[in-house]
């Protein structure tokens, strides 16, 4: 009897994108710090855990670049709420900006990765580099234009992310592509 695995994927890609969506507003100027107790909340149960949960989850299927994405992520969402609850104030100003760029450098070659999935990741991975590059630059150059544009990428990279988790719940429940993920998918 063979057993099929659920996919984990859409868990990890929600709560990827509403911590990222709630960060971003920030980041994009809608609202100030004060709501950064609420997006470090998410950071550690649906940002980290879940992604952390998902990437678990997809080892046993196989899935490298899965498991990897997401439990890096999951470990990016708790090192982001670490350091902001209880160091932030202890580290160099350009300090961040660098934590900011390595992870755009991890970034970079992930979508280099997803350039063998579909086009909905692709567009994630690709949108996510770009803020992490301009998040950092808004860091090191203390623009506030550069971080604002970086909140707004992040805004569209949470938009992706969502929809691709849309994506795979409604199309695996509908047994057809509902959503597509592919430039030439068909309803």
């Amino acid at each position: 009897m063979e057993r099929k695995l659920s996919n984990p994927a859409p868990l990890g890609l929600a709560g990827f994108a509403f911590t990222t969506w709630m960060l971003s507003m920030i980041n994009a100027g809608w609202f100030s710090a004060d709501g950064m107790g609420d997006v470090l909340a998410l950071a550690f149960a649906y940002g980290g855990a879940a992604q952390i949960i998902a990437g678990i989850l997809e080892f046993p299927r196989g899935n490298t670049f899965g498991t990897t994405a997401f439990v890096s992520y999951g470990a990016f969402w708790w090192s982001f709420a670490l350091f902001v609850a209880f160091f932030a104030s202890k580290v160099p100003e350009s300090f961040l900006g660098w934590y900011l760029f390595v992870w755009g450098v991890f970034t970079f070659y992930m979508w280099i990765g997803s350039l063998r999935t579909n086009r909905a990741l692709q567009l994630v991975f690709l949108a996510l580099w770009i803020t992490f590059l301009l998040l950092a630059a808004g860091e090191w150059s203390k623009l506030v234009l550069v971080t604002r544009v970086g909140g707004y990428t992040g805004l569209v990279t949470a938009v992706l992310a969502f929809y691709l988790s849309a994506a795979e719940v409604i199309n695996e429940t509908y047994g057809h592509v509902v959503l597509p993920t592919h430039p030439h998918a068909h309803a």
